[in-house]
């Protein structure tokens, strides 16, 4: 792979440990775009180099209903990671801003405590309406923080609708953040995301009906099918803001990482691995083809509609040009 001299200058500034090189390799793969042909931007060769290093996190996706308290988790469980000395990215998938494109939320005001700390990075990605609410560079994203040799990562999505399942295709660990108040655990069991959950947290256990909402999760897990030797996710109860049950959940997650690696069937960490990357390659097909756009895009769409052709030959026309052009 061929790299001009900035690249290498980035990539060398990166693996020195430098966070300005970082953020700078993270604006690239958030921002960049494929050309006409398919071909990788700076960005995505840049990534390419990245990825080769080999270096692995564990990443951990936090999810769950807007006011549940993932950020104030997220705070939670960095604390606990920092006093041990390990170093923490977070990723945080915000709404995209309506006016600018930028992420609503920033880098997320309840984490400015560690603002100073040279062992935590923040950064937060916008949506920028792609599919599910979860950005299409999130997974280079993570393999760029992984690279510069983060311990752990966490990976904080937006809460709406389909981003739950989606972090299900990049994340090692899956935390599940429900409350007791609000109706979260009916809306769970309707949109089928305890399926996705490696680990149940009902924060702000110090609500009424905290123990009584716990039950009823483990109740429904129950029904699920579950192996002789698959993962049985625990429910767990906190309270962020004091911390209390964050010790748990560490361990929790030190067990389930365990299991991954011990694991060697459809459920293991390489498993898990190849599903990211697969969840890339498709994100990447559809932000191509939806530079299908113009006068001769208008063409091909109005011939599929007036049946001359087919939606399914047109994809594979445009799959022929992509390994064509970009896989010779």
């Amino acid at each position: 792979m061929q790299t001009s001299p900035l690249q290498d200058s980035l990539l060398t500034a990166f693996q020195g440990g430098q966070e300005r090189a970082l953020a700078r390799v993270l604006t690239l793969l958030e921002g960049g775009r494929q050309d006409s042909r398919g071909q990788d931007s700076m960005g995505q060769e840049l990534l390419q180099a990245v990825r080769q290093l080999g270096k692995r996190s564990r990443v951990v996706g936090i999810t769950g209903p807007p006011g549940a308290g993932k950020s104030t988790l997220s705070d939670a469980l960095i604390s606990v990671y920092r006093a041990r000395g390990e170093t923490v990215a977070v990723l945080a998938v915000d709404p995209s801003s309506p006016f600018s494109g930028g992420a609503i939320l920033g880098d997320r005001i309840r984490m400015l405590r560690h603002t100073h700390d040279s062992g935590v990075f923040v950064r937060s990605v916008a949506t920028r309406g792609a599919l599910g609410g979860l950005a299409q560079s999130v997974s280079a994203m993570l393999s760029a923080l992984e690279g510069f040799g983060f311990d752990h990562i966490l990976l904080e999505t937006v809460g709406v609708g389909q981003s739950e399942v989606d972090i299900a295709q990049v994340a090692d660990s899956v935390v599940l953040v429900l409350t007791p108040a609000g109706g979260d655990g009916i809306q769970a069991f309707k949109a089928g995301i305890l399926e996705i959950a490696d680990l149940l947290v009902v924060n702000k256990a110090d609500l009424p009906e905290a123990d009584r909402f716990s039950r009823a999760l483990s109740g429904a897990l129950e029904l699920g099918d579950h192996g002789f030797d698959s993962w049985m996710p625990p429910v767990l109860q906190t309270i962020a803001p004091s911390g209390t049950g964050i010790s748990e959940l560490v361990l929790a997650l030190e067990r389930h990482q365990t299991y991954l690696r011990e694991n060697n069937t459809a459920t293991g960490l390489e498993a898990r691995r190849l599903k990211r990357a697969r969840f890339e390659v498709r994100s990447s097909l559809l932000q191509w083809a939806e530079q299908l756009t113009g006068a001769a895009g208008n063409a091909v769409f109005s011939r599929v509609a007036q049946g001359q052709i087919s939606p399914l030959e047109v994809a594979r026309t445009l799959l022929e040009e992509l390994n064509r052009s970009s896989l010779s």
